[in-house]
């Protein structure tokens, strides 16, 4: 009996060829969601919301920087699963690590001192406000002098 496993390295050859990007974009477009958290943007008269999925992860996990209006949301994370027999010995031990960074360009429009996150029930809500000269004013009467 062989531990190694044989593997056909013909698919895996024409996934590689047509999943990368030649031109220089980017080519993990179709595993976001997967090891790359899912975002969500919305716009409000008042703010931005960036929601960022992210579940059995905690607020501590999470690094949120600002710099040069580039907002970048990253994480990194270990974990370690055992399985042990009744004499206290491994009979298996498995060790995990994830991580991912996502960066945001921002719009003039931010106010990036007043920038606030929160987490909660497995999503992460980065609140944008806007500065109050971007902020939709009121309609308003002009009369005619």
């Amino acid at each position: 009996m062989s531990l190694l496993k044989k593997t056909d390295r013909l698919p895996f050859l024409f996934d590689d060829f047509f999943t990368t990007d030649w031109l220089g974009g980017t080519s993990n477009i179709n595993k976001i969601g997967v090891s790359t958290p899912a975002v969500n943007v919305k716009e409000t008269d008042e703010d931005f919301v960036v929601e960022l999925a992210a579940p059995g992860l905690a607020k501590e996990d999470f690094s949120i920087e600002l710099n040069n209006d580039v907002l970048t949301i990253s994480s990194e994370s270990t974990s370690e699963k055992e399985t042990k027999d009744e004499k206290g010995k491994y009979t298996r031990k498995e060790f995990g690590y994830n991580a991912f960074k996502r960066s945001f360009s921002l719009p003039e429009a931010v106010n990036g001192n007043k920038i606030g996150a929160s987490y909660e029930n497995g999503v992460l809500l980065v609140k944008l406000p806007k500065k109050e000269e971007a902020k939709v004013q009121p309609k308003r009467l002009i009369e005619i002098s």
